[in-house]
């Protein structure tokens, strides 16, 4: 390898560690928001199952997953990658070369990967909150993170059909974010709302969380992880072009977050005559999400209205669930799939690579794959062990019936 090639080499390959321990840091950030936005008696639940849920994507991942996404020449069809276990031996610059050099370590590419699988199980985690049983919880983990989210990752990211389709999904709008959302939702609806949520005459009660600090801290954590989330996946630093991208991502994205917040609190404003913050921290994430799709291609100004757009969504969306009785404790079905939508279909209007229709049907097949294999695997699941605790134990709280903790003991007992 020439000393260019490797300075260039070394250099990219420490931008994308650097990225995937960005992202891997968005763990952080959704334990902190989900503990903040449920009541104090769930809390040191919420955490075991963050913390949990990203060490079994992480096994599985390795042990399947990566695989299954990135399967080379090793594939059924374009829809269906072969079964292959384990990661690969290969850690030289073998595996990943560019046009005419190799650019980056083949560890790294898994590193960035596993940490993105992460995050779809994580959205799953809030939306299923305070009534959902934890084991029963980490098995669904299991399918999702070594199956069903690889596939569908397959069909864009590993050369599959939406690839060939001509789908354009840079980071993840709609290969992450709906897919984890749509796994959330199935789980929902055969899951319930939790007790006391809906009353008579479509009235619904809310249920406060508990710390709002910590769920405000989660925010900007997840804010500053979507950094190495969206810059990462340019997937190279060491060039001009690749550096003026990278600095471009970093500026739409935070613009996008930006946005979504001052829409989210003018929306609620109007609505309800008042802030509300929870809707302001849904804001910045569906701004996040909505920019995902397509960081590179608009404008700093265009960016800001892109996530402006997610945040006007995400606080309609929100009240329409409740609504329609679909209990989502922390906005993750609103945030990630709604929103997702919105950032994979709002594409072309930037990227002249992109059309509505292949969009459209990435977004169709995206949801219905997800959907129908995460609603058998839940009712599996349902059938087989339970999905949720019993009326007393919710009443209690999932802290003493399924960790034997509480998070906050100085503040619970007389």
């Amino acid at each position: 390898m020439e000393p260019l090639n490797e300075l260039s080499y070394a250099l990219d390959t420490f931008y994308f560690l650097v990225a995937g321990a960005l992202v891997m840091w968005m763990a952080a950030g959704f334990a902190m928001l989900e503990a903040g936005m449920v009541r104090a008696k769930n809390t040191a639940e919420i955490l075991t199952k963050n913390i949990s849920l990203f060490a079994t994507a992480c096994i599985m991942y390795m042990l399947v997953g990566y695989n299954l996404m990135y399967p080379g020449d090793n594939v059924i069809s374009a829809f269906l990658p072969n079964l292959s276990w384990l990661l690969g031996a290969e850690n030289t610059a073998d595996a990943m070369t560019g046009d005419d050099a190799p650019y980056y370590a083949a560890r790294s590419d898994f590193f960035f990967q596993v940490v993105f699988v992460a995050t779809a199980m994580s959205i799953v985690s809030g939306a299923v909150a305070e009534r959902m049983k934890l084991w029963s919880f980490l098995l669904f983990a299991v399918v999702f993170t070594a199956v069903i989210y690889p596939v569908q990752g397959y069909w864009k990211w590993g050369g599959g059909y939406l690839d060939q389709l001509g789908f354009q999904d840079f980071a993840g709008s709609g290969v992450v974010h709906l897919c984890g959302a749509v796994a959330a939702f199935a789980g929902v609806i055969l899951l319930g709302a939790r007790k006391g949520k809906y009353g008579a005459n479509g009235a619904v009660n809310p249920i406060p969380g508990a710390n709002m600090p910590l769920a405000t801290l989660g925010t900007f954590v997840l804010w500053l992880g979507w950094f190495g989330f969206n810059g990462g996946s340019q997937l190279k630093l060491a060039s001009f072009d690749d550096a003026n991208a990278v600095a471009a991502i970093f500026v739409n994205t935070n613009m996008a977050a930006a946005g979504g917040v001052i829409a989210a609190l003018l929306t609620v404003r109007l609505i309800w005559s008042k802030a509300d913050l929870t809707m302001a921290l849904n804001g910045a994430l569906a701004g996040l999400v909505a920019i995902t799709a397509e960081p590179l291609a608009p404008s700093p100004m265009v960016a800001t209205l892109i996530g402006a757009a997610g945040g006007i969504l995400v606080v309609i969306s929100i009240i329409a669930l409740d609504r329609m009785k679909i209990d989502d404790p922390v906005g993750a079905i609103s945030v990630h799939g709604v929103v997702g939508i919105l950032g994979v279909m709002v594409v072309p209007l930037t990227n002249s690579d992109a059309s509505f229709g292949v969009q459209a049907t990435a977004i169709a097949l995206i949801f219905g794959w997800t959907f129908v294999t995460s609603f058998v695997l839940w009712g599996l699941i349902k059938v087989l062990f339970g999905i949720r605790v019993s009326e007393e134990e919710e009443y209690e709280g999932v802290d003493i019936s399924e960790c034997g903790i509480e998070a906050y003991p100085e503040f619970t007992k007389g």
